[in-house]
């Protein structure tokens, strides 16, 4: 019996990895990568087609051999998306996971093992990182050495290729459940030993910043809601992916404030034929949802925010900033405005992206350049 679970085991294993590499295996598959008769393969897949391990795709049509699919190679995946965007020789990694302690697992293991990786930030089951193309090699094993890392992040056309080296639990992750992952193209692995290296390709998408400002007005509304609803908004239209939502406080010495000063900013994945339209729908929409005369919208591609931007940031933190400032500032940036005197605010915005809750939320907190 125990030669029997052992041999079981084997030809399990065997289908699993057609499975996660291929998406379906074929009987002369198994014959092949096992070494035994056709018909003892048969038997074998039938065996575990009986005990609901293995399930037929596609039956045999002609010439198209029969194919199938073991279940327990398509696990219940903790990885919901996997997606990057980029700008220049960086890349912004976003891994959102079904569980924060997964999360704050990987992002307190890419810290611990550095690699390419410049920055590593998770807001909640989100984990979001920075990263410049290139290769950087480091050491994986067990505690107290970092258990995962991201050794290296390189551009192949239209497609970003993240290599990352792993054992243990996220060797498990790598192997089973980031292929699974939207986003994800696909998964190359090759082992070392216990430790696992995958390359895993996603496509390279555009990074959109959208700030909005001055949309509510003393009778109702708020801009932080507008904001979201907008991300839902833009969300649902084919090529784009919602990234984050954020509030950021200006100068809460402005006059004409309807209350607070605060304004906000969403981000967005977009595929470069989406850009367009995806501009102009959240122009209309702040248009049409708007309460003041006063909107403004600013929007941004790249994620990279300079010195001269950053300094913008503080400006509308600090002092009351003109008209003329903000469109100069924008005109010197490349970033698009729309609207009133809100779009003041919505440049604020943008320029305050990328910085922690803790400061975008504090005005007096001082802003880094």
């Amino acid at each position: 019996m125990r030669g029997v679970i052992k041999r079981r085991r084997e030809f399990l294993h065997l289908m699993r990895a057609y499975t996660l590499e291929k998406g379906s295996f074929t009987v002369t598959d198994i014959q092949n990568g096992t070494g035994v008769p056709r018909s003892t393969a048969q038997d074998w897949i039938n065996r575990l087609v009986d005990e609901g391990c293995v399930v037929q795709r596609e039956k045999k049509q002609g010439r198209s051999p029969a194919r199938y699919a073991t279940l327990s190679a398509l696990p219940q995946s903790t990885c919901r998306k996997i997606f990057t965007t980029v700008d220049g020789e960086f890349v912004q990694i976003f891994h959102e996971c079904l569980s924060g302690a997964c999360a704050a697992f990987c992002g307190h293991h890419h810290t611990l093992a550095d690699g390419v990786l410049m920055q590593v930030r998770r807001d909640g089951t989100l984990l979001r990182e920075c990263a410049r193309i290139g290769y950087s090699d480091m050491r994986i094993g067990l505690y107290p050495s970092p258990a995962v890392g991201v050794v290296g992040v390189e551009r192949d056309g239209d497609y970003i290729v993240q290599h990352i080296r792993c054992i243990g639990g996220p060797a498990y992750s790598l192997t089973d459940m980031m292929a699974h992952a939207d986003g994800v193209c696909d998964v190359t692995l090759k082992w070392d030993g216990d430790v696992v290296e995958g390359a895993v390709r996603t496509r390279a998408l555009s990074h959109l910043i959208i700030g909005i400002d001055d949309t509510d007005s003393r009778e109702g509304g708020a801009t932080f809601a507008l904001a979201l609803a907008l991300l839902h908004y833009l969300g649902a239209t084919k090529g784009v992916i919602p990234i984050e939502h954020h509030v950021a406080m200006l100068n809460p010495e402005v006059p004409g404030k309807t209350a607070g000063n605060s304004c906000s900013f969403i981000e967005l994945a977009i595929t470069a034929d989406s850009r367009e339209k995806v501009m102009e729908r959240a122009i209309l929409f702040v248009e049409d949802e708007a309460l003041s005369g006063e909107w403004g919208i600013a929007l941004k591609q790249g994620f990279r925010i300079d010195a001269l931007l950053r300094s913008y940031g503080t400006q509308v933190r600090d002092e009351i900033v003109s008209l003329e400032s903000a469109q100069e500032t924008a005109r010197s940036q490349g970033i698009t405005l729309h609207g009133g005197r809100g779009v003041i605010g919505a440049l604020g915005a943008i320029a305050l992206s990328g910085l922690p809750n803790e400061i975008l939320l504090n005005p007096e907190r001082k802003i880094p350049l």
